[in-house]
């Protein structure tokens, strides 16, 4: 599917793009967007735009790392924008120039879309570079949803953390943190990026909204502070479930050792009086057992009150 819209607003197909593009005056720009197109629109990219073989080649390989080329008369980028459903990283390949924007994406895209129907509304662009920047950073700011969630689900992992000992919890710790890796690792080659455009002296239209594209990176800065904090925490929280299950680990060892302890003598008395021999004298006492039982119990709780002074029943 393919979409146009110029400085006076959405153009409804079918409209010959290569007189569009080839008719532009000054101050006149049109935003070309290629959603899940067929061959025929995409050999449009060749005939109509004379884009580079190579970057076309990027646009049909997914999924390249958010990158910047230049070449003459316009700029390519790679950028990655979020899903909020799935988590997952999209790809949207932008041409820019002075006088056209040129995006290419192989699944919808809503930042994509947000921006076109927001240009429609507001009807304030004035070049591509504008453009640019609007769809840049509406892609940044997508990310924080999901780093502020995840940060929530820390949050409540955490609260959980001293009442559910279980291994469901840990899982849940990890599976976050496998999260945490995987935006950060989306965002890092982006925030990358918009370092290499800022310091470029090749691109004008960074060059020309500076103050702009800085913002874009501040809060790009903002989320990679954002994300180390969750992924420190979740270190925390590991270390500390794995402390926890180990104290409550030695205080169930504690017991049963006292509990085995308490057994040993018992265990030797009876063992004694087990053994065949036929001169036993106490075997053939009429009180003897009774004797035993009650020497087991006071042996047994004279244990019992000596352990519990000694501190060994507090977990």
């Amino acid at each position: 599917m393919i979409r146009v819209m110029t400085e006076k607003g959405e153009t409804k197909l079918p409209v010959n793009i290569g007189n569009v593009v080839a008719n532009l005056s000054d101050n006149q720009w049109v935003w070309v967007d290629f959603s899940l197109s067929e061959e025929e629109d995409i050999q449009l990219l060749s005939d109509v735009f004379h884009f580079h073989p190579l970057a076309i080649e990027d646009c049909l390989q997914f999924l390249q790392r958010p990158k910047l080329d230049y070449y003459d008369g316009y700029n390519f980028y790679v950028l990655h924008a979020l899903n909020q459903e799935t988590s997952e990283v999209e790809e949207v390949d932008i041409f820019v120039s002075e006088r056209f924007l040129v995006s290419f994406r192989h699944d919808p895209v809503v930042e994509i879309d947000e921006v076109w129907n927001s240009v429609i509304l507001s009807k304030k662009i004035d070049s591509p570079a504008q453009l640019f920047y609007h769809i840049l950073d509406k892609i940044v700011d997508m990310y924080f949803p999901a780093a502020y969630n995840l940060e929530d689900a820390l949050s409540d992992l955490e609260d959980k953390l001293e009442e559910r000992i279980k291994g469901s919890l840990i899982d849940q710790i990890f599976d976050t943190r496998k999260d945490l890796i995987k935006l950060r690792r989306s965002f890092q080659s982006t925030r990358e990026l918009v370092y290499r455009m800022l310091n470029s002296e090749r691109l004008k239209e960074v060059a020309e909204h500076k103050v702009y594209f800085n913002d874009i990176y501040d809060h790009l800065l903002r989320l990679a502070e954002i994300v180390e904090s969750s992924l420190e925490l979740t270190a925390d929280m590991r270390d500390s479930y794995f402390s926890l299950n180990s104290n409550r680990m030695n205080a169930i060892m504690m017991t049963l050792t006292v509990i085995s302890a308490i057994f040993i003598p018992l265990t030797f008395i009876v063992g004694v009086y087990g053994m065949n021999f036929d001169n036993m004298p106490e075997l053939h006492w009429h009180y003897g057992y009774y004797g035993v039982m009650v020497m087991m119990l006071v042996i047994g709780v004279c244990m019992v009150i000596w352990f519990a002074k000694k501190g060994w029943f507090k977990s």
